[in-house]
């Protein structure tokens, strides 16, 4: 099983499934839909075997033997370049206990999302070719270690999310899509400059002793290839690493998405059919954080030591703007789409804790904030399909009409705010605890706590208003869950439940990996302090 490629299947695997549905008649619909539940299950199959054979004790980061399932093999090799010598990319693919949980949940949040894109009404073909390429993007993302690689799946995403907005989504579509990918070009444009500054900063040794410059992430982490150059700031003008930084960190902040990047959101998230909804907030925007923890930290950790305030400080901004703006909404999607932005500031609160548990926290966060936003999203989608309307206001007394469908929407609702005996309690709390044990966002943290009471207050409200009370007679005739609603909605409240009862079999997961990104940035910090880089 050493040399099972497992990580190319599980990311080129719908691949496959595009070509097929290409030779398959647009007639045949259905023939379409199984199919792509297929792949997709295979999928979530190949992503289970993964977690059952992971190496627990290995740390990864930015150590090449930490990882697990390694391929690597030289894609592109041009030689004889007069000003650069040598181009050599490599195709190199490897997890770590950062990147498991989120292809863990890629592969469930897809799976699900083809369950809800059942009622698709036009272009069957094409819609699942796209939503078959994006699936290969995001999950290209958390396996590449070659930045180059890195940015190719990163850039694949904007396409078919583009087109699955701009085609199959809500009456504004086009203004929504356009203003996804215009926000969402700006970050890879910032990106894509700060990968060739790193590019020319990096060299690589071949076997045969000389020295090429490489896109090799791990290279890009190694202490040898960090330049003090004097520099007595990490702040200081001159230091184009900061601008590296810059670049690279509002490039994912705008995918988390962060205040004041955020707009793009809640339009395309109204706009997006409910499937593309779910896989925006349930994977989407944790490649924004997770970039930040593969990328921005391991490779600037003694910026990241300097900025963390700042981070912080985000992260209190996002959880309570993001509350507030949520209490005020009266559609119901939207609603939703703001607690996204409040709830990803968690995440960002526990990365600028910058100890093991606030850093654990922030990556269960972003697990559990998948799979509870991801019920959420399909809890909204099945009271629009039914009534057409979204509004807040137009409703009242649901559970009377629809008990079982109201039982998993007050699960759901109860993880968000984080209710203990929930996965949502077990992440806030170890976000909490870790940003209060550092010294720098101690102040931040407190001040956050504060976004607990208001997800409690728009959370419950919302509850009220839709589903308690008399009913409005105009939604008597609604119907309760079918079977394919219960099979979108079973599996991930079973893991909503589990986590939060046994949250342990996901940090035992990541617990090497946050060790060694913690233990890292903190012996970067002395190095650089005792060589007068700081």
């Amino acid at each position: 099983m050493e040399h099972f490629p497992v990580l190319s299947l599980i990311t080129f695997l719908p691949v496959l499934g595009m070509l097929l549905i290409l030779f398959i008649p647009k007639t045949q619909e259905m023939l379409i839909k199984y199919l792509t539940l297929a792949i997709t299950g295979i999928q979530l199959v190949l992503s289970g075997f993964i977690l059952a054979t992971f190496d627990y004790a290995k740390g990864g980061v930015f150590d090449a033997s930490g990882f697990q399932f390694i391929e690597k093999f030289r894609w592109i090799d041009i030689s004889g370049l007069s000003w650069i010598g040598q181009i050599k990319i490599d195709y190199f693919l490897g997890i770590d206990g950062i990147s498991t949980p989120l292809i863990f949940l890629t592969a469930l949040i897809v799976f699900i999302a083809t369950l809800a894109s059942w009622n698709i009404p036009k272009s069957i073909k094409g819609y699942f070719i796209m939503f078959l390429f994006l699936d290969t993007g995001m999950m290209g993302v958390f396996v590449a270690l070659d930045f180059f690689l890195f940015y190719v799946f990163w850039e694949i995403m904007l396409l078919p999310m583009y087109f699955l907005i701009g085609i199959w989504g809500g009456p504004r579509r086009e203004y929504a899509a356009i203003k996804f990918f215009i926000y969402t070009l700006l970050g890879s444009v910032l990106i894509l400059l700060a990968i060739i500054g790193l590019y020319f900063s990096t060299q690589e040794t071949l076997s045969n002793g000389s020295k090429i410059f490489t896109f090799n992430m791990l290279e890009m982490m190694n202490m040898a290839n960090y330049t003090a150059t004097g520099i007595l700031s990490p702040l200081n003008p001159g230091n184009l690493r900061f601008y590296a930084f810059l670049a690279l960190f509002i490039g994912f902040a705008i995918k988390i998405p962060m205040f004041p990047f955020h707009t793009w959101l809640p339009d395309a998230h109204v706009e997006a059919p409910t499937a593309i909804s779910v896989i925006l907030a349930g994977v989407l925007l944790k490649m924004g954080t997770y970039g930040i923890l593969r990328v921005c930290y391991p490779m600037f950790p003694e910026l990241t030591y300097h900025l963390a305030w700042y981070i912080g400080l985000f992260g209190m901004v996002n959880i309570i703007y993001g509350a507030l703006c949520a209490l005020a909404q009266k559609d119901f999607k939207k609603l939703i789409a703001y607690s996204s932005i409040s709830h990803m500031g968690f995440v960002m609160l526990g990365m600028a804790s910058l100890n093991t548990l606030g850093v654990s926290g922030a990556v269960l966060q972003m697990f559990n904030h998948g799979t509870i936003t991801a019920m959420l999203f399909i809890i909204v989608g099945i009271i629009y399909d039914r009534a057409h309307t979204r509004g807040i206001e137009e409703f009242g007394g649901l559970a009377t009409q629809m008990p079982i469908y109201t039982g998993f929407t007050t699960l759901a609702f109860f993880a968000a705010i984080g209710l203990p005996g929930l996965s949502g309690f077990i992440s806030e709390s170890f976000v909490f605890l870790g940003g209060f044990g550092s010294d720098q966002i101690r102040v931040i943290t407190i001040i956050s706590t504060l976004g607990i009471l208001l997800g409690a207050a728009y959370m419950l409200w919302t509850l009220q208003r839709i589903y308690l009370g008399k009913l409005n007679e105009k939604w008597n005739k609604l119907s309760d869950l079918t079977a394919r609603e219960y099979f979108m909605l079973v599996p991930l409240s079973i893991i909503i439940i589990f986590l939060g009862i046994y949250p342990s079999a996901m940090l035992d997961l990541m617990n090497s990996s946050v060790n060694a990104m913690v233990k890292f940035i903190a012996d970067a910090q002395i190095s650089f302090s005792a060589i007068g880089g700081l």
